[in-house]
Formats: C-alpha cells, structure tokens, sequence
C-alpha cells in the first residue's frame, strides 16, 4: 500500500513477493463488492489510490474502463505502457495534487486508509478529485478484522507482518463515517456498511451536485 510519509517505507504491496491466498481471496472479495455497490464502469475514469505495484483490484477492471489512474510509491512497468493507465508514483497526499479538480468519475481506496496518519487530508483530495455525482469507493478493516488479520498474520503465518505492522487504525461504520464527513463528503451522499462476514467496513460516498 502507499504510505503517506516520505522514507516510512521502501517497498510497495505485492513488489517483491507473491501474493498469498487469503490476499487473493480478499481482492476477490473486493471486486465484488465494488461492482455491487458502485456498479458498471465501462467508459468511466477511475482512479485506484494505494493500488499496490501490480494494481490488483483495478487491472482486472482495464479493459473496460476509459482511463485508470493508478497511484502508489512504484508501479509495475507494463502499467505505465498501458495505453488507457495514468500512472503516479509518490507518497500521499503530494501525489494527489497533480490530479485535476472534478476529473474523475470513480475513486478507490482499498485497504488503503488505515495505513495513513491523517486519511482526511486524502479523503479531501478524492472529494476534490471527483465529478459532481462521482463515486468514492472505500474499504478498510474493521475492529473485528483486527483479530482475525492479525491471527491470519501473526499466528498463522498467512499474510505478511509487515502489512499489519503498519496500520494506525480501524474502523466500524460510525469510524468511517465520521472520517468521510470530516473529508468533506456530505451526510446525504454516505452509505456505510459492513461485509467480508464483518471483518471490513466499507463506505460508498457520491459527491453532490453543483446547486
């Protein structure tokens, strides 16, 4: 995952090693959830914040999509040649502010914000970022996740320490909401809820119209 301080991290998900079955399972998971709550996304311009070194989530996506905005520290290099990819390496928030204002349909974070200090000041840019009745898409793991990642991690040896290791929150759905609203996303517009069997909290923010 991207981080947002500069030298906190060297390496970005997935860059150097395998991804585990649980991973995979749990990217899944997410896809699914993002076509359910989202819905289609042929012709749209989506952005992935935090994709990690392959862009899982969205690569799956790139055949229907009109542009993907793939940002994170380093990107793998067919991602860069792809010719409907916008690839952004750097930290969070900075790489953000090359993005233009109302440009983008669709924006993810997954599994993304709880890797961050201040995930309002991102959660600002994506309102930014967004077209009047865009979409933000966000997932993170919840407080009952807690137990089972870390026992996934810890005990079982099933998914990388170091991941766990870098988280500085959870979040249930008044966590989220309140996180979203403080980004500058209005009441109105917020659905929050829970899935993975309630082990992530998810929220679909639209961006209201201009009056």
């Amino acid at each position: 995952m991207l981080i947002q301080q500069e030298g906190a991290r060297d390496e970005v998900y997935g860059q150097t090693r395998r991804f585990t079955i649980v991973e995979r399972w749990g990217n899944w998971l997410s896809v699914r959830a993002l076509a359910r709550h989202v819905g289609e996304m042929k012709g749209k311009s989506v952005a992935d914040i935090g994709c990690g070194y392959d862009a899982l989530l969205l690569r799956s996506l790139l055949d229907r999509v009109a542009l993907a905005t793939l940002v994170d520290l380093k990107l793998a290099p067919d991602l860069h040649a792809a010719a409907n990819v916008r690839a952004i390496e750097g930290v969070l928030p900075t790489a953000l502010e090359g993005i233009p204002d109302e440009s983008l349909d669709v924006v993810i974070c997954n599994n993304v914000l709880e890797h961050l200090w201040e995930p309002s000041v991102v959660v600002a840019h994506v309102r930014r970022m967004l077209k009047p009745n865009g979409t933000f898409f966000a997932n993170v793991p919840s407080w009952r996740g807690k137990f089972a990642l870390e026992t996934a991690s810890f005990k079982l040896n099933l998914s990388p320490k170091r991941e766990l290791d870098d988280h500085k929150n959870y979040y249930d759905a008044r966590d989220l909401w309140r996180l979203v609203v403080a980004g500058g996303f209005k009441s109105s517009g917020i659905a929050v809820g829970s899935h993975k069997f309630g082990l992530n909290t998810f929220a679909v923010c639209r961006k209201e119209t201009a009056a």
